[in-house]
Formats: structure tokens, sequence, C-alpha cells
């Protein structure tokens, strides 16, 4: 473990996962949903979402605009409920939720960032995933010089160990959504910022 994920976790030792669910299904809908909004706001609407619909089966015929209703105040209603409704469907015809990250790319709305997040939360099975606010901190700290997802998810988990990529999955992300945010970062009480790029050039 190095410098900078030793101090991010001494800022945040509690980093984890802050959206709410209570089966596999309910999970992956709820990281989907998170997609440009924050998991405060999802955490809102998945209860709503899943007392009229249950599970797969009951969403697989769901009224897109009953769904529609109830997701829209996330934004991105219309794409995330076709999605969804999809994703429901598909998972029924396959009998369950594919268990690994190739396989469940497949999946209606379902990127390399959500297959990773599930794979994590779901099985413990070890990736860094990569969403905006991993990708700031770590394009900020100068730990990578990269926009694409993957590719900084690759560079990081080559720079730990496996049983550190969970961690420093949840920990960077709180970095980056309580400490290191796009506008206004609060550099000063920041215990990265000796070793932060961004701090150097800006300060």
């Amino acid at each position: 473990m190095d410098n900078y994920l030793k101090k991010a976790i001494e800022m945040y030792p509690n980093a984890g996962c802050e959206l709410n669910y209570t089966t596999n299904f309910s999970f992956l809908v709820a990281v989907m949903l998170s997609a440009q909004t924050t998991d405060k706001h999802v955490n809102q609407i998945t209860p709503i979402l899943f007392e009229k619909y249950k599970d797969e089966f009951d969403l697989s015929n769901a009224n897109f605009n009953d769904v529609f209703n109830i997701i829209k105040p996330l934004g991105l209603a219309n794409n995330k409920t076709k999605s969804l409704i999809a994703l429901a469907k598909e998972i029924v015809r396959l009998n369950g939720i594919p268990n690994n990250i190739s396989d469940l790319q497949k999946l209606p709305g379902i990127g390399y960032k959500t297959a990773c997040v599930y794979m994590c939360q779901i099985h413990n099975e070890p990736h860094i995933a990569v969403d905006t606010h991993v990708m700031r901190v770590a394009n900020r700290l100068g730990l990578v010089d990269s926009a694409n997802p993957e590719v900084i998810s690759k560079l990081l988990e080559s720079r730990y160990k496996k049983e550190e990529y969970i961690k420093a999955h949840h920990t960077y992300l709180f970095l980056g959504r309580y400490k290191c945010t796009s506008k206004n970062p609060k550099c000063e009480s920041c215990l990265l910022s000796s070793l932060c790029k961004y701090f150097k050039e800006n300060n």
C-alpha cells in the first residue's frame, strides 16, 4: 500500500458502499440508476420502485410510463427506464444474473464500471471500479493520466495488491465525493495535498 492510499484511508477509514439494497438484483438496479446522480438520491427512489416491482419478474412486465414516473427525479429517466425493463427481461431469460465481468457487460445498460462494482459488492471479487469520482482523484493525484475508466482501472490495479483493490475503490471514491470535489476541492484540509499533482500545480 502506497502513501496515497494510506493517507486517504486515514481520512476515510470506514469508506464503503452507500447504496441501500436487499437483493442482488436490487443492487444491480441501484448501481445502474446511480449514473450521474448521487447515492443518497438513488436511496430515496429505490424503495418506491421496489415497493411496486418486487423483483426482475415484476419489472420485466412493467409499464414504461409507470417506471419512468418513479425514477424521473434521478435524471436520464428515458434511457434508464428502457435499460431497466430490458435488463429485467434479460435476467429473467437467463434465469439469473451472470457472475462474471464479461457476461455482466452483455446485459442492457451495464458497462464495465457497473459490472466491477457489482462483482466487488456481491461476490467480493477484487476490482478497482472507476466512476467520475475515482477518475478525478486518480488524475489529480497524478496516479494516472487518462479519461478512460477501464484504462484507469487497470493502471490502479497494477499499482496495488489484489487484497487492496476494493478498499482503494471505496476510499478514493469517498475522497472524490467528499473532499476532492469537481468544483472547489477542499485541498487545505486534505492529507494528500503534499503528494498531489493538482495541488502543486494550482498553489
